[in-house]
């Protein structure tokens, strides 16, 4: 048997819709962040059917038996038991099926001796959750075409800008719409969809360059502003997407405030109620005072920019 650990990653350029047709292709690129302090771990084993084990209960999960269909057209796979542990709220915000998918993938990769490169690993676990495709890599990590293909692959080292992570975790409970239902609904239904895919491809490369000047101004704006837009586009869908609660409100209330007095902080929120809050070096300890005092945040998670998808056990990735 083999075991991976992968870490959840936090997009600051999202993506919200897929491209029609196979293959689970995202509309638009995506940046993101891959923060230690939460972990998914996965042990893969040959079994005598396929079955699948999450946080201690057997269930289908349909995402991954398409994804054990389209490796067995490439490879030779025996049935599999799945046995997958979350340290962390699951189907609540805070990207569980992407560290899911990227350490189903490292383990069944090591476990069968695939031999996958990263980035091929990376396209696999996509094919399960597109955001998977970054969390395959640590630090700062994008989602975009290359060559015709999509695939993640690591922009930035998580030592060479070591920013900091505050959540307010505000609800632990499975979201009420998954993302990839809400997905197909605002591509089916809000007007301005089309609008949001052009300017996430703009968002991106502005992104991208915030981070390899390491300018903490210009990547705020640009992930608050990719964040906002993103809400707005899930409002404007029919019916209308809402995620945050009135605790998501007061933390981005509190968070505003200590841009205010001077703090080095930006806000950011996927498709959940959870309010991440991206800091400057040194910053988190005061930003996580505060967000644990603000109205109906029911604690804080502090963490750092973590390592890429591996074995259990194993080097940490470079």
């Amino acid at each position: 048997m083999a075991t991976a650990i992968a870490h959840p990653n936090i997009a600051l350029v999202k993506y919200w819709g897929k491209q029609l047709g196979p293959g689970n292709l995202p509309a638009t690129p995506s940046l993101s962040i891959t923060v230690a302090g939460l972990a998914t771990t996965t042990r893969v084993e040959a079994a005598e059917r396929d079955s699948v084990c999450i946080n201690g209960e057997v269930r289908r999960d349909t995402k991954v038996e398409g994804l054990l269909g389209a490796m067995r057209e490439d490879f030779d796979l025996p049935p599999l038991g799945i046995h997958t542990r979350n340290d962390f709220p699951t189907g609540a915000g805070l990207a569980s099926s992407a560290s899911g998918f990227a350490a189903l993938v490292t383990a069944i990769d090591a476990e069968f001796e695939l031999r996958l490169s990263p980035q091929e690993r990376s396209a696999w676990a996509r094919r399960g959750s597109a955001s998977a495709a970054r969390s395959i890599f640590g630090g700062f990590a994008t989602l975009a075409p290359r060559d015709g293909h999509w695939s993640g692959d690591r922009l930035l080292a998580k030592d060479s800008w070591p920013l900091e992570l505050v959540i307010a975790v505000t609800d632990e409970t499975a979201k009420p719409v998954p993302s990839s239902e809400g997905m197909e609904r605002s591509r089916a239904t809000s007007p301005f969809y089309e609008a949001w895919c052009r300017s996430t491809e703009a968002d991106f490369e502005t992104a991208c360059q915030a981070v390899t000047k390491r300018d903490f101004g210009l990547l705020s704006a640009v992930a608050e502003h990719s964040c906002m837009k993103l809400h707005a586009l899930m409002l404007s869908s029919r019916p209308a997407l809402l995620y945050w609660n009135q605790a998501t409100i007061a933390a981005i209330a509190t968070i505003r405030r200590l841009q205010d007095a001077g703090t080095s902080v930006f806000y950011t929120i996927d498709a959940g109620p959870q309010v991440k809050a991206v800091c400057a070096p040194g910053q988190g300890g005061g930003v996580a005072a505060l967000l644990a005092r603000s109205p109906g945040v029911l604690r804080v998670v502090r963490g750092a920019l973590g390592d890429g998808a591996r074995l259990a056990n194993s080097p940490q990735p470079s």
